[in-house]
């Protein structure tokens, strides 16, 4: 399994005690398999039970399953594939690694190559399975979507996909709707029916509604599965039903707002307390509440918490992670800001805190961020910035860059020198220059004067450098050499470029930085015959063409 995977997204979230089985939806399900449909596409807004129809049918359908649960990290085309090959290892040991160590470099191939490879060694597999993506609706990237469109044109008769979303992805849906390779259930095929709506109210809540309740409820819910869910737990305990359901609109919006009152007042304290505390958690775990709260309850309240119904779903089969229905977490969190806003900063800030504790420095810069912690996130960005560079993943840390005001990213020159490496690998050329000069006025102190029309972009109370990797900073004067050997390759300044690389191998001949090695690259790329340089990079193959 490649490194750095967290384990929990690729658990299949085991089905419910209680459940109501939807055997129409199943049997949908089954004949798109039976078919040969490439692509099954759940696609319906919050709250319609698309991940737990998958689980229920994927029980019996007798095919092995990979399950990957997505999130917004996965917008990086690098992750994503690198998450879907420890997913498809699941069911195959060894899947995968013979393309592992080059999609990991600080250079990989094109993700067509590397999905070609990862096509032809699913074709040899000798079950066919199904291959699950819950939660696409969190992929907001041209490359990711593009990577899954290969795979859909490509794929082996071996794999069926799944994609549960909120939202229908941009995939060629009406192309595989015309060829007969899709097979879709919508909003509309996933509301509860009056049977079903009523053996779920009266057996899997436990409430005792008569025939007109019941139908009335399900036609101010229009058969959304969440609305009942909240408006059942509302339900529990009073005894004007009928008042209730008469007073119960139809509007979602106006539900929603009616039912977060409703169901965390009608909650202990206790247990409101812990919802709305841990309510700006991706996912959660004992020790992670408990750091959050404050409290040392966390295992305890969230055995509470799935045996209430309280929108918690099991992440493992062994009951360590959860999430909230996203739903539920959105009510939640619209709460908290209206009734505790001060208190969020400090939530994410002990969130930030037990997640670098824990060495997941991406959820510890998210809740940084979330915190306006801008200082703190600064530092832990600059302290991933080499994984990330050894990794290719540009996307995902510019993005956390660029949530950063200026004088803070002006006062680290190693997010300077890795902004300008990230906007260079994105052809924003100007951009990358003005980042290696902010980074360069730190190595030459003496050019930072008080005539110097630069000062007024280094106010007084920003001109401490602040330096987290001191083995970075030291590279910094090749790195930054290198950087301009690759820019003036890309202008096609031919005596800049020979100039800057043997700056960078000058400063640098052991060649220990991953950055280093570019000013190789481009020495290679001015002396070497075309077709026979083997350190070339993408960077260069897409100046050079």
């Amino acid at each position: 399994m490649p490194a750095q995977i967290l384990a929990t997204k690729l658990y299949i979230p085991p089905p419910r005690s209680k459940i109501v089985l939807r055997l129409r939806l199943i049997e949908r399900l089954n004949e798109g398999l039976a078919m040969g449909r490439r692509l099954t596409l759940i696609s319906a807004s919050a709250g319609f039970g698309k991940t737990t129809l998958v689980s229920e049918w994927i029980t019996d359908c007798g095919r092995p399953v990979v399950w990957l649960s997505l999130d917004e990290g996965d917008n990086d085309p690098i992750r994503f594939i690198s998450y879907l090959v420890a997913a498809l290892q699941t069911i195959k040991a060894g899947m995968g690694e013979g393309f592992l160590p080059a999609l990991q470099s600080p250079q990989p191939p094109p993700i067509e190559s590397i999905l070609t490879t990862l096509l032809n060694d699913i074709a040899t597999l000798s079950d066919s399975f199904i291959l699950v993506l819950d939660d696409y609706h969190v992929i907001d990237s041209k490359p990711v979507d593009e990577a899954l469109a290969f795979l859909l044109e490509h794929q082996p008769p071996q794999m069926h996909l799944v994609i549960a979303t909120r939202e229908d992805p941009h995939l060629p849906l009406a192309r595989l709707r015309a060829r007969g390779q899709l097979a879709e259930l919508r909003a509309a095929d996933l509301r509860f029916t009056p049977s079903e709506a009523a053996e779920f109210l009266n057996q899997v809540m436990g409430l005792s509604l008569s025939v007109a309740d019941i139908a009335a409820l399900g036609t101010r819910t229009e058969g959304w599965i969440a609305g009942l869910q909240l408006a059942a737990l509302s339900m529990q305990g009073r005894k004007d039903i009928a008042g209730f359901i008469q007073a119960f609109t139809g509007s979602h919006r106006f539900v929603l707002d009616y039912l977060v009152e409703e169901v965390l007042q009608r909650q202990p304290e206790h247990i409101r307390s812990f919802l709305l505390l841990t309510a700006i958690l991706n996912r959660l775990c004992a020790p992670l509440c408990n750091a959050v709260t404050e409290r040392e309850d966390g295992k305890v309240m969230l055995d509470v918490l799935e045996h209430s119904n309280l929108f918690v779903i099991p992440l493992d089969d062994k009951r360590e992670w959860y999430r909230y229905h996203h739903l539920f977490a959105e009510v939640l969190q619209s709460y908290l800001r209206q009734e505790q806003p001060d208190r969020v900063p400090m939530l994410h800030r002990r969130a930030s805190l037990w997640f670098e504790q824990n060495k997941l420095l991406p959820d510890a810069i998210r809740h940084a961020l979330a915190a306006k912690d801008v200082e703190r996130a600064a530092d832990l960005v600059e302290r991933i910035w080499l994984e990330m560079d050894l990794n290719y993943q540009y996307d995902t840390w510019l993005g956390w860059v660029k949530a950063l005001p200026d004088e803070i990213i002006r006062a680290h020159p190693v997010i300077s020198v890795g902004y300008a490496w990230a906007l260079l690998g994105t052809g924003e050329l100007e951009a990358s220059e003005a980042h290696l000069r902010d980074a360069e006025r730190w190595l030459e102190p003496e050019n930072l004067r008080e005539d110097d029309s630069t000062v007024e972009n280094f106010p007084e109370r920003n001109r401490r450098m602040i330096v987290v990797d001191e083995a970075e900073f030291r590279s910094l004067p090749a790195s930054i050499a290198a950087a301009r050997a690759y820019r003036s390759l890309a202008l096609g300044d031919i005596p800049g470029t020979k100039m800057y690389a043997r700056q960078a191998l000058t400063l640098a001949p052991e060649i220990t930085s991953p950055h280093h090695i570019q000013a190789p690259h481009c020495w290679d790329w001015l002396n070497t015959p075309v077709g026979t340089c083997r350190r070339r990079s993408r960077i260069c193959s897409s100046f050079r063409s």
